[in-house]
């Protein structure tokens, strides 16, 4: 396996035109077109991370903002934020931009997972992430707790288990509740 990634390499920017065959009747961009757009972006984050073939396995918490308008430039940027076994969470932030100014407002925020596969499709392993700076850090380390709500929510893995979840939780002073038999 090859040497830990540094996040600049795990990275996608990537803007697309909204035409009229993306728009809705009221002339903004359809949500599963922009998801589209988002899962392209956050796939080829993941590529470069892993050098593989990826497949999405999850998209969780997409926040649609506000209305992208036909006309508008859609601004997608994606990152890596943690690599695990054989999956990678991608952040993806997206914006609107006004052709004619350049000016921006912020429209949609996802978090994709994906799974780095072989020509077979079984998941095989991918390479660590190092964060180098205090925001990197962050984010890493939020995927973790992310990661492990997903796991949770999927019946996968039991909340006491979920050490960096339930630390987390507490630190902003919101308790888990308690598990069965204990004190």
């Amino acid at each position: 396996m090859s040497h830990p990634k540094t996040p600049s390499s795990s990275r996608c920017v990537m803007n697309e035109l909204v035409l009229p065959n993306d728009t809705n009747t009221l002339g903004n961009l359809m949500g599963g077109r922009l998801l589209h757009f988002m899962d392209i972006c956050a796939a080829i984050a993941a590529q470069r991370h892993s050098n593989r073939t990826v497949v999405t396995a999850s998209v969780d918490s997409v926040d649609f903002r506000g209305a992208i308008k036909l006309g508008e430039v859609v601004v997608l940027e994606a990152v890596v934020t943690r690599a695990f076994t054989t999956s990678m969470e991608v952040s993806i932030e997206v914006w609107a931009e006004d052709n004619a100014t350049g000016e921006r407002r912020h429209s949609n925020r996802a978090f994709y997972t994906f799974v780095a596969v072989d020509q077979s499709g079984r998941p095989i392993p991918v390479v660590a992430l190092e964060p180098d700076t205090d925001q990197e850090r962050e984010r890493f380390e939020a995927a973790g707790r992310r990661r492990q709500l997903r796991l949770v929510l999927a019946g996968r893995l039991a909340l006491e288990d979920a050490d960096e979840l339930r630390d987390h939780l507490r630190e902003i002073a919101l308790e888990p509740p308690p598990t069965e038999g204990a004190e």
